[in-house]
């Protein structure tokens, strides 16, 4: 039965949302003619502290992250401590700040893949751009999936019905309004999410079905009338000596695998200077796990809960349902006003990740592969590149609404959405900014073992057999137990340096003549001349504004070459 009054409730959220992220667009007249595809793309380079913040603080806290915290931490096979998101990304967050922000914020750089595209040219940029893609396709169908179960469960709409109304709010105002958009509705976003999550935890703790958390935290209590037992929400007894090496591998997924996101560098790249980019990447880290408080609390409220006490229907959560868990919790441990304010939470979250994914995977298509390779005929105008950009808004946000109709477990897919990034995408970045001779061949051949390495562990997510079976392979369970994705991850940067370590040696000393260098790294090496022109971060410079000059002209280069 559909609730009326939750509907209103949500309508009026989602016209707030709606309205600011119009506003905010015109306010910094992102409709004009005369706006560039790059302002879109970096807000001018215009974002401050504040408002850096919130946006980089509410890209992570999306409805994977809250719904998927919550699920993991009730469910009895996991629990607490196999949840890793929240400290997992707080971590990555850090490391980026250290190791990554102040370098591309002070080269100037648009996207995440430009410096591949500096030193090792179209060809790899473009093949790298697939892993960056497909992370930001899944973790956009993650986050709208958890929304349509929430919408489901607290007032009765269709699932189908919900995700497509979500997506389309929110890809109509990125549409317009880029990075101003989707910067300034984080801010609001974010604290309807801390607003509704904490105000529901204390009436959802003191419900009458809940017992208290503490005492469920290591221990198994039965329900009264029932051969049902709840609790353990912990979960420490889930890891042993078989699973060390699955929980490892995830633990440090997350850690690294949260760092190289367009989502991520969009923020850091927009920044005011490179001090401001690093100061949002700490403070946002602290941002994750304050927002992911509530998440773990409702999850560990619904493991001490004995159900048939409340007007759920039966008598424990069955596996099918752990997804929604915390919408669950909303409808049925908390009033109805208190619910609808928590389910605003939630869908706060998940439009705040949705605009950011669905910009972060279309700025990358626009800059590094359309402009690129149209850059072949001639010279595509800014207006060309906006309507280029705001059309692949919408077919990202098409096929990622049909992937989320389909999913079944929010935190899954949420994980996967990591994988291909730690596994792929992080050696290749730590290398192109750390291994000064790291270059194209290295980075294929990386790329090209990353793949068939990690395929061949299999997914279960997508009903993939393992043809690789690592060390520690459960032929009872058709499981892998090695830490093989840390693994390969390894294995990849090894990769890059000692391919590109061996192809440089040989070409640098006429070993193998130059004419056979099908990648011409000489021209897409950054030289000495190319390096003494970068710009200082906040100067604007002609045409260009605050781009990277060298960049720019390797970018000519290559075009010329081409």
């Amino acid at each position: 039965m559909v609730n009326v009054w939750g509907i209103v409730s949500i309508v009026i959220f989602y016209v707030i949302i709606f309205a600011i992220g119009i506003w905010a667009g015109w306010k910094n007249k992102s409709f004009s003619n005369d706006v560039r595809a790059t302002d879109l793309i970096n807000a001018n380079r215009s974002i401050g502290s504040f408002v850096g913040i919130f946006t980089l603080t509410a890209t992570w806290v999306g409805g994977g992250y809250i719904n998927g915290t919550a699920e993991y931490v009730f469910n009895p096979g996991y629990g607490l401590i196999w949840t890793h998101a929240p400290v997992g990304y707080a971590i990555s967050l850090i490391l980026g700040g250290v190791f990554f922000a102040s370098k591309m914020r002070s080269q100037n750089y648009v996207t995440m893949l430009d410096p591949f595209y500096q030193k090792y040219g179209p060809l790899m940029t473009a093949l790298l751009y697939i892993p960056a893609f497909m992370g930001d396709l899944f973790w956009t169908a993650a986050i709208l999936s958890a929304l349509g179960s929430s919408l489901a469960v607290v007032i009765g709409l269709s699932t189908t019905v919900a995700i497509i109304i979500s997506a389309a709010i929110a890809v109509v105002y990125t549409l317009f309004g880029g990075l101003y958009s989707v910067a300034y509705t984080d801010v609001v976003q974010l604290i309807l999410i801390w607003i509704g999550l904490y105000l529901s935890i204390p009436f959802a703790m003191s419900h009458d079905a809940v017992t208290n958390i503490a005492d469920t935290a290591y221990s198994l209590l039965p329900l009264p009338g029932s051969n049902i037992t709840t609790g353990k929400w912990v979960g420490i007894d889930n890891v042993d000596a078989n699973s060390s090496g699955i929980f490892l591998d995830g633990f440090l997924l997350l850690c690294v695998g949260g760092i190289p996101w367009q989502a991520y560098f969009q923020r850091v790249l927009s920044a005011k200077s490179a001090v401001v980019a690093q100061k949002l990447s700490f403070v946002a880290a602290l941002g994750c796990i304050f927002s992911a408080v509530p998440a773990v609390l409702i999850g560990a409220i619904a493991a001490s809960t004995d159900w048939n006490q409340t007007d759920f229907g039966q008598a424990s959560v069955s596996e099918d349902r752990y997804k929604d868990i915390l919408p669950i919790v909303l409808q049925y441990l908390c009033p109805p006003a208190v619910s609808f304010i928590g389910l605003g939470a939630v869908s706060a979250a998940v439009m705040s990740s949705t605009d950011s994914s669905i910009l972060a995977a279309s700025s990358m298509f626009t800059q590094n592969v359309y402009r690129v390779w149209r850059n072949l005929c001639s010279k595509p105008s800014d207006v060309e590149l906006i309507w280029v950009m705001r059309l692949f808004i919408i077919v990202i946000g098409v096929v990622a609404t049909v992937m989320a109709i389909q999913v079944t477990s929010t935190y899954q897919l949420w994980f996967l959405s990591s994988d291909l990034v730690y596994v792929i995408l992080f050696p290749q970045l730590l290398c192109v900014i750390y291994i000064p001779f790291s270059n194209s061949y290295g980075s294929l051949t990386a790329y090209v073992l990353g793949w068939i390495l990690r395929m061949g562990g299999g997914e279960a997510t997508f009903d993939i057999e393992p043809y690789i079976k690592y060390p520690w392979f459960d032929e009872d369970g058709n499981a892998q137990r090695f830490p093989y994705k840390t693994f390969i991850m390894i294995i990849n940067t090894l990769t890059i340096i000692t391919v590109s370590g061996i192809t440089s040696y040989l070409f640098n000393k006429e070993i193998i003549p130059s004419k056979y260098d099908v990648f011409k790294m000489q021209i897409c090496a950054p030289s000495q001349q190319d390096d003494e022109t970068d710009q200082d971060p906040d100067s604007k410079d002609g045409d260009h504004g605050q781009q990277n000059v060298a960049y720019l002209n390797s970018r000519d280069q290559l075009d010329t070459k081409l």
